[in-house]
């Protein structure tokens, strides 16, 4: 009888011992949880501060409605002066002229041209309008070995260069001089000046600056994905420009 008592108080103790560590293990992962999305912002992927927009204030270019989605304010984005404009003519194969649905994310690519200007490349995407090609191919911004940035196409207008991201994504290639496709250092300092300034404009989470790589495989921007550590390199420059 005093052995079977005994046996039920160490099942009983046994079994609050239980409750309690997972109680413990419970608040661990919802206080893990929620840190996470502190660091993220609001858990969207959308950064909800940024020199240029800011959650809920309507007077800014872009910003965070109630409901937590972007609101873009094409109108009141100004290029800065260090972006040198030189749109392409709109035409059906490399600057249709259709609304971007929202800026998402910005896809960074690579000419896969060594030795190739901006100019050229852009003059490149102007060449395909009269179709006898069929090549469909552009990019909002193409940044020249010395550091140049174009802008190819308006940033409220679709690019032909991210494929199923085309609709949602802001677009960046990037010149290089031989097949290695590593920037020149003149070329890497405008790409991280670009892609922060672009990031805290859109309110654009660092999650959401990839690679051509990363939605369809391809080798693009080639030096990047032969290293991934220097991508990641990258990425965290641009988060000390923003």
């Amino acid at each position: 009888m005093r052995e079977e008592r005994v046996r039920r108080i160490t099942i009983a103790a046994g079994i609050i011992l239980v409750i309690i560590l997972l109680a413990m293990f419970l608040k661990t992962v919802v206080f893990s949880g929620k840190s996470r999305q502190a660091e993220a912002g609001d858990g969207t992927g959308i950064k909800t501060t940024g020199s240029h927009g800011t959650a809920g204030d309507s007077s800014q270019p872009v910003y965070i409605d109630s409901g937590g989605k972007r609101v873009i304010q094409w109108e009141k984005i100004e290029v800065p002066d260090w972006i040198e404009r030189n749109l392409l003519p709109t035409n059906e194969y490399s600057r249709p002229g259709t609304a971007l649905n929202d800026v998402d994310g910005i896809v960074v690519h690579y000419t896969a041209n060594p030795g190739t200007t901006a100019k050229q490349n852009r003059n490149y995407f102007a060449g395909l309008a009269d179709g006898s090609s069929g090549t469909y191919a552009s990019s909002h911004f193409i940044i020249d070995t010395d550091g140049t940035i174009l802008q190819c196409v308006p940033m409220s207008e679709v690019a032909y260069a991210s494929n199923d991201r085309n609709s949602d994504t802001i677009s960046i290639e990037c010149c290089h001089e031989d097949e290695s496709g590593k920037f020149t250092k003149a070329t890497y300092q405008s790409l991280v000046k670009l892609t922060a300034w672009l990031a805290d404009t859109y309110l654009i989470d660092t999650d959401d600056i990839i690679r051509h790589y990363d939605i369809t495989g391809k080798i693009c921007p080639k030096y990047f994905v032969d290293n991934e550590g220097k991508w990641e390199k990258f990425l965290k420059e641009v988060d000390k420009a923003r």
